[in-house]
């Protein structure tokens, strides 16, 4: 995989969230606008410690006391930039609703994340910094598109391990595989090491065939339960029963 590539594609064209207090008129929304693109470019090219209210406010031709009127203090404004990191990545992911390899689909949205992450050091790095960014709209979508190839591969019995501990690995190799190549220098950075981790984490979530009949019953159970959500002959109850047998199960595996 190349260290970057299109993951730069519409980071500023990604469009920022609503306002969060105060009536969303055009002018306001232009002129946020305006402040987080600014911020952004001076986190790009300087760092977080770059990003200074009087430093964005001049950047963004506004004056410091907008910055609070507009994201209320400093961290508002970064909440706000790191949102449309989550906004602008996720503009770069490619849905496949039936992949025909599920294992070679999951590669690539790894790929894409890594590639993002490498595009973007410093706004990557301020996206994953505290843990209340995930929170966002924009990466709870993102999330949801993870999950939904998280689910295909159980549906067609390649996940090994169950949903929840699939998707915490598959994001916590891409975040560490990032951070760990953004820390060597330059010198040391084999692309090696990126194709490693990913290979790990597709070793650690999936089986090398499907393997419903082979893992036993946690197999069979991660499967139907992949496809319990679509099940329309059952009752409600009798759908949240049946997937509790089901994580008992699968928890077994």
């Amino acid at each position: 995989m190349p260290p970057c590539s299109r993951a730069t594609d519409g980071l500023l064209a990604a469009k920022p969230e609503a306002a969060s207090s105060g009536a969303a008129t055009p002018g306001r929304e232009q002129s946020r606008r305006r402040v987080i693109e600014a911020a952004i470019d001076l986190l790009t090219r300087g760092g977080r410690d770059a990003v200074t209210t009087r430093a964005v406010a001049d950047a963004a031709g506004l004056q410091p006391p907008a910055i609070y009127r507009l994201f209320g203090d400093k961290d508002g404004l970064l909440d706000a930039v790191a949102e449309h990191g989550f906004a602008a990545f996720l503009a770069t992911k490619h849905i496949n609703p039936d992949p025909e390899d599920p294992i070679e689909d999951l590669r690539e949205g790894w790929d894409v994340a890594a590639e993002f992450g490498l595009a973007n050091p410093a706004l990557f790095t301020l996206m994953y910094a505290e843990p209340a960014r995930t929170e966002s709209a924009a990466f709870q979508a993102g999330m949801e598109i993870l999950m939904g190839r998280i689910r295909r591969l159980a549906a067609g019995g390649w996940l090994r391990v169950g949903e929840a501990l699939a998707a915490q690995i598959i994001h916590a190799t891409v975040r560490g595989a990032v951070l760990t190549w953004l820390s060597l220098p330059e010198g040391r950075r084999d692309p090696a090491l990126l194709t490693a981790l990913r290979e790990s984490m597709v070793a650690a979530v999936t089986n090398e065939r499907p393997a419903v009949r082979d893992a036993g019953p946690a197999g069979a159970a991660r499967a139907l339960r992949a496809s319990l959500p679509e099940q329309t002959s059952l009752s409600g109850a009798e759908r949240h029963l049946l997937g509790e047998w089901l994580n008992r199960l699968a928890a077994d595996g």
